[in-house]
């Protein structure tokens, strides 16, 4: 399972790459590297006023282990006005890099929505006929890509 990307670096970085695979409605980055570590404010240092020492550190939580992908998700409100659409399209392509992630390269990926899909052959926000349509190009696309 990818660990999802959320520095705002990242996410530029991919879509100021070419894109790695395109279809009608979305688009597929991918660069071959690691996520870049968040920067964080310089604070001044702690006085210890108590007299014991150091806390122990504590191994590394095992739901936090680092993975070889990362990816991220860009739906756009001017494609996709509902709240419930969008998680929808970001359910669908998570599940679509699941299923295609063993074959994939390792790195940052980023799956945006480059056009929104016609209301008027989807008019629910959240139609199984509009999940099946965003699955089935999900598919094809990770697929198309590994060529």
């Amino acid at each position: 399972m990818p660990t999802r990307l959320v520095n705002k670096a990242d996410f530029e970085r991919l879509l100021g790459a070419k894109p790695w695979a395109r279809s009608t409605h979305f688009a597929v980055h991918h660069v071959a590297a690691l996520p870049q570590r968040p920067q964080s404010p310089v604070r001044p240092p702690v006085v210890d006023k108590l007299s014991t020492g150091p806390a122990p550190v504590c191994p590394q939580p095992v739901d936090d282990c680092p993975t070889d992908w990362w990816l991220g998700c860009v739906v756009p409100k001017r494609h996709a006005r509902r709240a419930v659409t969008r998680s929808l399209l970001k359910r669908q392509v998570r599940g679509a890099f699941e299923r295609h992630e063993a074959a994939l390269p390792r790195g940052l990926w980023l799956v945006r929505l480059r056009q929104g899909y016609a209301v008027s052959a989807f008019p629910s926000a959240r139609s199984q006929a509009l999940q099946l349509a965003a699955r089935l190009e999900l598919d094809q696309l990770f697929v198309r890509g590994q060529r």
